[in-house]
């Protein structure tokens, strides 16, 4: 299985013939090294509504006959402008062809802006557990850090955790050493940060402080075997 990263919260997994997007923030994202119009996908997991997570979805899920995974609200207004979404929320699991799909809590805020500056509110902003070929995947989206992090880490036995580290929006990377500390994912990645002057941190600094030979910090279009 080859997880890769992409700059800010995308995250790509390819396995048996499938590939699974999470977060496909793309045209406007200064921090990749993808072409929206290139993107091939089978599955598009969203952790919340803001732009910079919804990203190309529409695109890249109409182009590819993708189905779209979301929080219940945000899957409703995905679903209204004509892609193929599978609602869930907080709590709730599913098997589907390629894996099993649980949605966790994240702390933070759920809001789509149209391009009249008409703002739709999504839902609750989520993590996602993404068990797949035996390997559990956690993608924490944007959150602070909350204690409940630790009986995620107690319940499941994490492979590869994927937690932001940019502050001002998200955890810091204090908070989110706790937050890997927590969880005790065998591997963890930072991402959300240094798309956005506001967001600059040192991925490198927090990978080497994560317990040794467990961080990770890659750079856009690099990926990990699992």
């Amino acid at each position: 299985m080859k997880v890769s990263y992409h700059g800010h919260a995308v995250v790509k997994v390819e396995t048996n013939g499938k590939t699974i997007l999470f977060d496909p923030f793309i045209s406007e994202n200064g921090n990749t090294d993808l072409v929206a119009d290139q993107v091939e996908a089978d599955v598009i997991l969203l952790t919340h509504g803001h732009n910079d997570h919804v990203g190309d979805t529409m695109e890249i899920a109409k182009k590819n006959d993708a189905q779209v995974i979301a929080p219940f609200e945000l899957a409703t207004y995905l679903g209204n402008k004509g892609l193929d979404t599978h609602p869930m929320h907080i709590g709730g699991g599913h098997d589907f062809d390629f894996g099993h799909v649980k949605f966790t809590q994240a702390f933070h805020g759920s809001a789509y802006t149209e391009e009249d500056g008409t703002i739709v509110y999504t839902g609750m902003p989520t993590g996602i557990l993404l068990t797949i070929d035996g390997k559990t995947i956690f993608h924490a989206g944007d959150t602070g850090l909350f204690s409940d992090m630790k009986l995620i880490g107690e319940r499941n036995d994490i492979d590869l955790a994927f937690l932001p580290i940019g502050d001002n929006f998200t955890m810091g990377p204090d908070d989110a050493l706790v937050a890997a500390e927590w969880i005790q994912a065998k591997q963890v990645v930072p991402v959300h940060y240094n798309t956005f002057d506001l967001i600059k941190q040192d991925g490198e600094a927090f990978a080497s402080d994560v317990t040794p030979g467990k961080g990770i910090a890659l750079n856009p279009g690099e990926s990990i075997e699992l």
